[in-house]
């Protein structure tokens, strides 16, 4: 019987102490009196119920219970006519449960997520007062000494006090952004739950639990908001991989090995009810709306293949205009990778200052394995597992730096990597080069072949071959040293000087490598490729708009009527580029411009301009040593004009 009775006091409190401490902060206007008075209805419960038995209406026995000691404490006050009203007031409401109680609740829940306190105060205090959650139940959740909990939340309730926040509903002109903080701290408790920050658990199921109660109770109270509905709609769709997030020892499995047969179809529905509830109300969509829908792109897919990535890098690029912060851009790159290649994913990468946030190593290092420079992916995965706090996720991070550091190829293997990935005339050029520089270093690593070890096999294998045989093969060397994480091999071997009257062309071998290299981004290639292709001078390359292209024809028609044509080779690689944009530059910038008054010739969909001659440039040195003027070159002297 006693038994029965705790349990039902533990279930009664979970649902109604929300209600409770709501309604008798509205009467006493003070948020930590209030948590005592309905603590102390509680403990009398806990005296009454196991003896007397559960009444029938539980939830008003403690609220007459808690209201009835307010009433005895007024009573004993000094202010005592003042109090009559309220005292009269709070006797008749005792018992009521409709719209006023719900409008309290939501006032609690404004209160414990005022700005004037800080993030982890809110969510504590939250968990408290609206979760129904005890202090040890709070520092077990966050892995935080009791006494560190029961500080901050008591130094929580002083602050309102001292700083007056009144219980009441926040101003129009504040609403929007009191209701943010509600929201950013519910979504606090849902990660820290999902995802945990530290510890040996991966997920902390009641964390979770919890900010998704916490979620349907604001979007009953609030129903025509549509980012509260966004943002349930995105715990509800995010819960629903949890069971196939963890491995059987626990570790994390990554969303594209997720077996989704052990995703709950019960979440998704809620999550895809809530996500249409919240377009329905006409609303723009908001930051949690959007990542509500990116969720909603994958719990859609039948498998990670038939993930709809060209929607979600939309959905991200959405997301980054109202929410433009370091992680979104992180998300967006991942996303990025699945479309464009990890190549251009990991230039984004580059932009982001994330401080210790472990996720910005891991994610490089994950697109460096994928462009096969596993040292630095071991390097990065390494500082990752360094940066985080959770066990699972450091054990899998340092698994996979092993991983990455065991994967290092020999020279011969790294050679063969490379020409596999050049079209045949190319791969027979750089060939002679690289197969007879791995036969004489013995086919050491890859990671011990050093400058001045590449110059001694180098020297000893050419050193009487004519200028421009021995910079063919330098060329080569260098171009392959671009794929490895070598650095410049050719750093220690001098280009031989060709004698005046007879300057060096780009042989075909050279240029179908350069044309085709990895390493580069499609956007350079692109160009490089048109510029080759076309004859046309960089400049002219450069200056192409979206709306120039005619690629079913193979073609660009500019100014004048002129012609540039290519292969249907580099149609392919232009499509990709130009996405879905209809207009703007072709070869876009890669960050948008600074404000400024008049700025023209922008990309209406990126905001970017245009590609300058000076950065092209500079990127075809880079990767190959020479300018783009002799790319132009190249192609006159072989079509022989």
């Amino acid at each position: 019987m006693a038994g029965d009775a705790h349990a039902a006091i533990d279930a009664v409190w979970k649902r109604e102490s929300a209600r409770i401490v709501a309604g008798l902060t509205r009467m006493v206007r003070d948020v930590g009196l209030a948590e005592e008075l309905a603590q102390d209805a509680l403990v009398a419960a806990l005296e009454q119920w196991p003896r007397d038995g559960v009444p029938g209406n539980p939830g008003a026995w403690l609220m007459t219970t808690a209201k009835r000691r307010a009433v005895d404490g007024m009573r004993r006050g000094e202010r005592l006519e003042r109090n009559h009203e309220r005292l009269a007031h709070a006797l008749r409401t005792a018992e009521e449960t409709g719209p006023e109680a719900d409008d309290d609740v939501l006032r609690l829940m404004f209160v414990s997520c005022h700005p004037v306190l800080s993030r982890e105060a809110r969510a504590a205090l939250t968990l408290k007062l609206l979760g129904g959650l005890t202090t040890e139940e709070i520092a077990r959740a966050f892995l935080t000494p009791e006494a560190t909990v029961a500080q901050r939340i008591l130094r929580a309730k002083r602050t309102l006090a001292r700083e007056r926040i009144p219980f009441e509903m926040p101003e129009a002109g504040e609403r929007a952004e009191r209701l943010r903080s509600v929201l950013d701290v519910v979504y606090l408790v849902f990660n820290e739950g999902y995802t945990a920050t530290a510890g040996d658990d991966l997920i902390r199921a009641d964390l979770c639990r919890e900010a998704l109660r916490l979620g349907r109770m604001l979007a009953a109270l609030v129903p025509g908001e549509a980012e509260v509905h966004g943002l349930v709609a995105l715990m509800e769709l995010t819960a629903s991989r949890a069971a196939a997030r963890t491995g059987p020892s626990g570790e994390p499995v990554p969303l594209h090995e997720q077996n989704r047969g052990r995703w709950d179809l019960l979440l998704i529905r809620r999550g895809f009810t809530a996500l249409l509830t919240a377009r329905s109300l006409g609303a723009p969509p908001g930051p949690y709306v959007l990542q509500a829908a990116i969720a909603a792109v994958h719990a859609g897919a039948r498998g990670a293949d038939d993930t709809d990535w060209a929607r979600i890098v939309a959905l991200y690029e959405r997301l980054e205009r109202v929410l433009p912060t370091p992680v979104v851009r992180l998300n967006h790159a991942v996303s990025v990778a699945r479309v464009a290649g990890p190549e251009t994913a990991l230039a984004l990468t580059d932009t982001l200052d994330l401080g210790d946030y472990h996720l910005l190593p891991a994610v490089r290092a994950d697109l460096l394995s994928r462009l096969g420079r596993h040292p630095e992916a071991a390097a990065e995965f390494t500082r990752a597992a360094a940066l985080t706090r959770n066990a699972p996720e450091r054990a899998l991070l340092l698994r996979r730096a092993e991983a990455s550091a065991a994967a290092v190829p020999s020279f011969a293997a790294a050679v063969e990597s490379f020409l596999a990935g050049l079209d045949a005339p190319a791969a027979r050029s750089y060939g002679r080069t690289l197969r007879r520089l791995a036969r004489d270093l013995g086919d050491p690593p890859l990671t011990e072949v050093t400058p001045a070890l590449a110059a001694a096999a180098f020297t000893a294998a050419w050193h009487g071959a004519a200028p421009r045989t021995w910079n063919r093969h330098h060329s080569a060397l260098r171009t392959f040293s671009r794929t490895a994480p070598t650095g410049d091999l050719t750093a220690a071997l001098p280009r031989r000087k060709v004698p005046p009257g007879h300057p060096e062309p780009l042989d075909r071998g050279t240029v179908e490598a350069l044309l085709s290299l990895a390493t580069a981004a499609p956007r350079e290639r692109a160009l490089w490729r048109i510029v080759y292709e076309s004859a046309a001078p960089a400049a002219v390359a450069l200056s192409l708009n979206v709306e120039d292209l005619d690629l079913a024809a193979d073609r660009a028609v500019i100014a004048g009527g002129r012609e540039l044509r290519w292969y249907p080779a580099t149609t392919d690689l232009l499509r990709s580029l130009v996405g879905s944009r209809t207009s703007g530059p072709l070869f876009l910038a890669e960050r948008r411009p600074a404000p400024a008054r008049g700025a023209t010739g922008l990309c209406p969909r990126t905001g970017r301009g245009r590609l300058s001659y000076e950065r092209a440039e500079l990127l075809f040195k880079r990767h190959t040593g020479h300018t783009l003027h002799r790319l132009r070159e190249a192609r006159r002297l072989h079509l022989g004009f």
